[in-house]
């Protein structure tokens, strides 16, 4: 076909938006995807959550050991990146008050990295010649079944406080709003964030979350984004098979904009106690 000046028409080439797994881009494993707003997005499958959690598993030596202070350069990194991205979020129907919410939410975990020990820890009174210190360390990699709306802002939301304490992440994304999610790790690759750290798979968690939930390699679980109560109930039997921490879907509305204090941040933190003897 032509058009008016005689000139061949030209089809339009649509974008595939693709999983996001140890910090590359690979197509579903099943080669599944399906259509949002004139674009394809990756329908991750079974495959695609062993490798994710794979991914960050092999992470969370490298990202629990760098110093506090580190993370937090990296998360503000990350908040910089998507400031330089705002208008192509909001050109994806994100409301331009919720990017800047979420590029501030980024910032307020940032400042936090360095801080959460001194609040969460504590050098306890004992009987003896001891110091005994109690001190938080992350529990290792986290499942995350992302809240569906604000698609932006509540995904950073369970995000970030994850993250910025030393853990890795997995998390499945709500299939009505993939696209600011998946943008979203197009921003996570281009900053300093190490490869596996987060790791996003598209498509219905409703398919692939009793996998998540059931793997053995998973060490804690958060529930936020389920809104149907049997299916949260069906993640938490699987999630039971290897005593993953659960934090459960909120009871009633979330003001994400709200202070998210740290619940959090420590909803995924172990407390190590060390004795010490004091010296002579």
């Amino acid at each position: 076909m032509v058009d008016g000046g005689g000139r061949p028409e030209r089809v339009d080439v649509r974008k595939t938006y693709k999983l996001f797994i140890g910090g590359k881009f690979p197509r579903s494993e099943s080669g599944r995807s399906y259509p949002v707003q004139n674009s394809n997005v990756a329908l991750a499958s079974r495959k695609d959550v062993r490798d994710a959690v794979l991914a960050a598993r092999a992470a969370v030596k490298g990202w629990s050991g760098t110093t506090a202070y580190n993370r937090g350069q990296v998360l503000y990194r990350v908040a910089e990146m998507l400031e330089g991205r705002r208008d192509q979020f909001v050109g994806l129907g994100v409301p331009a008050a919720e990017v800047d919410e979420a590029i501030d939410r980024w910032v307020w975990y940032a400042g936090w990295s360095d801080k959460i020990t001194q609040v969460y820890g504590n050098a306890n009174p004992v009987a003896g010649p001891y110091f005994n210190l109690s001190a938080p360390e992350p529990t290792g990699v986290v499942g995350v079944l992302a809240p569906a709306e604000p698609a932006l802002l509540g995904l950073v939301s369970v995000v970030a406080p994850a993250i910025v304490t030393g853990n890795t992440v997995v998390v499945l994304v709500a299939d009505t709003s993939p696209l600011p999610a998946i943008t979203l790790s197009e921003v996570l690759a281009t900053s300093d964030l190490p490869g596996g750290v987060v790791n996003l798979l598209t498509g219905r968690p409703t398919e692939t979350g009793s996998w998540l939930a059931g793997h053995m390699d998973v060490n804690a679980l958060d529930l936020t984004g389920v809104t149907d109560p049997e299916f949260g109930a069906e993640l938490e039997r699987a999630a039971a098979g290897n005593l993953k921490r659960v934090l459960r879907p909120p009871a009633g509305p979330v003001d994400w904009a709200a202070d998210p204090g740290i619940g959090r941040m420590t909803a995924f933190l172990e407390t190590k106690t060390v004795w010490h003897p004091k010296g002579i």
